[in-house]
């Protein structure tokens, strides 16, 4: 068999049937990638041994990958325009059939999901129903010009070439001029492009305020000089290069678990506003620029930078599904900032200073997590897949939480007596101030989490509280005024 089809079409040739793409179309994603993304992370072992098993026959590929746990159609990206144009058809009596590259057994389910087809082709595990393959079944089974097809891609072409008319989404220049040179020009669905706006969301650039962290170092060490601001801020900028790059990746990995997330679904990568190649592309430029950022900065720089990428890349795809050990990796991942900081500008940072930033930090990472379990909670939601903690763990997560928070502010206050500050520091006794003022920080972040009033990560969540950003403001000028 070559295909196969849920039904057997009846062509009425007053009415053309109107045959739809899948992939890049009717969805805004590829199934090939999202399966090869759930395999990487359900069994990464496997895949390699699947391509050299099936002889690297991509038919034959796509279902040995079609057994994915984390497929549903439900959750997939619909193109609301796409979707719009199939009931339109439908309400005029004409037949609709879904036409993918994708394996069967997905097409099915998504057929019968969406229950807006008469039929549907798919690839068989034998041939792959894609280009060429699909035009030769689609004339075979309608007849030439005998029906409509929407297409996103170059791909589509020799289908769009025997086709009746062609609708186009998404597709490249290179195709609408292709198809105008034959006489036969495709019409255009409407559709929103990447905006500048929603690769500031994707890189999440107001997360950068956390690598402002590298600025500690001179700060705390009393070495405020423009040579050491220049180096930190070329820090600043290079953590912020390799933090977007993982951004993206992580987003990726997460894709399936974002869009059953109440809030994470409207992620740009997640509904299906930009495409996973592009954004990989984006990436590994946004990674290598980190890279050569701090190179130029210094070299030492440049090794704490390899230990971040390398932290963050184990968090993404291993760490961040072991309870505990995710927390603990979040804190890590502040602290290397500092660390990143005094590499910079060759201040050595005083042990204390490190603990504390370990145990505030690990307090900040359990707020987050409790803050996740409270809104899967409230929203009735069962346990997170992609994460290792139940719903009832909240109680014992903001436990560790407040343990963490109090340890920290204990750590402070033990750095305030060390040596180090008192030579650093013409009035050392100043900073004592800041001991009570960080107490009731923490207590009423810890607070405010408990009463759902935090939501997802808590330092984002400072950084629009006007009573957070007026206690930063209070212990800067206390710091100075100790100076």
């Amino acid at each position: 068999m070559q295909v196969a089809v849920q039904s057997k079409p009846q062509v009425n040739t007053q009415c053309r049937p109107l045959v739809v793409d899948l992939d890049g179309t009717l969805i805004k994603g590829d199934l090939l990638v999202e399966c090869l993304i759930s395999a990487f992370n359900d069994r990464p072992r496997t895949i390699f041994s699947s391509f050299l098993r099936t002889g690297w026959n991509k038919a034959a590929i796509k279902a040995e990958l079609a057994d994915s746990p984390d497929f549903d159609p439900h959750y997939l990206p619909y193109d609301d325009q796409v979707l719009s144009l199939i009931r339109a058809a439908r309400a005029e009596g004409r037949p609709t059939y879904l036409a993918s590259a994708a394996d069967a057994r997905l097409v099915s389910q998504i057929a019968d999901h969406l229950c807006l087809f008469d039929g549907w082709f798919a690839s068989d595990g034998t041939t792959n129903l894609s280009g060429r393959a699909k035009r030769d079944r689609l004339v075979a089974e309608f007849g030439e010009g005998g029906f409509d097809y929407i297409g996103n891609a170059m791909v589509d072409v020799p289908v769009w070439e025997h086709a009746a008319q062609g609708y186009a989404v998404r597709a490249p220049t290179a195709a609408f001029r292709h198809m105008q040179r034959r006489g036969r020009p495709l019409k255009a669905l409407a559709e929103e492009g990447a905006s500048p706006g929603l690769w500031l969301r994707q890189l999440r650039v107001h997360q950068y305020v956390k690598n402002a962290l590298v600025f500690v170092p001179p700060l705390i060490g009393n070495e405020i000089t423009r040579l050491a601001l220049l180096q930190s801020l070329c820090a600043f900028v290079a953590f912020s290069l390799i933090a977007s790059s993982i951004y993206i990746v992580n987003d990726i990995v997460d894709l399936h678990a974002d869009r059953r997330h109440p809030s994470k679904r409207g992620r740009p990568l997640a509904s299906g506003q930009l495409p996973i190649g592009a954004s990989l592309i984006v990436s590994g430029l946004l990674l290598t620029l980190g890279l050569l950022t701090g190179a130029m900065v210094s070299l030492p720089l440049l090794g704490v930078l390899f230990g971040y990428f390398a932290l963050t890349s184990a968090y993404s795809f291993v760490l961040k599904r072991k309870f505990l050990i995710d927390v603990l990796a979040l804190s890590l991942l502040y602290a290397v900032r500092v660390i990143g900081g005094s590499a910079a500008t060759g201040i050595v940072m005083s042990d204390w200073l490190l603990a504390f930033a370990v145990m505030f930090f690990t307090s900040l990472a359990l707020i987050k997590r409790y803050t996740e379990l409270a809104k899967r909670k409230d929203a009735d939601l069962g346990d997170a897949s992609n994460r290792n903690y139940k719903v009832s763990d909240m109680t014992m997560v903001m436990s560790m939480a407040v343990a963490s928070a109090y340890v920290s502010i204990t750590v402070l206050a033990l750095y305030f007596t060390s040596p180090a500050v008192n030579g650093s520091y013409r009035h050392p006794d100043l900073l004592w101030i800041i001991c009570p003022i960080m107490l009731y920080w923490v207590g009423r972040m810890l607070m405010l989490a408990h009463r759902r009033l935090i939501h997802d990560d808590p330092v984002v969540f400072a950084l629009r509280d006007r009573m957070s950003s007026g206690m930063v403001c209070l212990v800067l000028l206390i710091m100075f005024a100790a100076h």
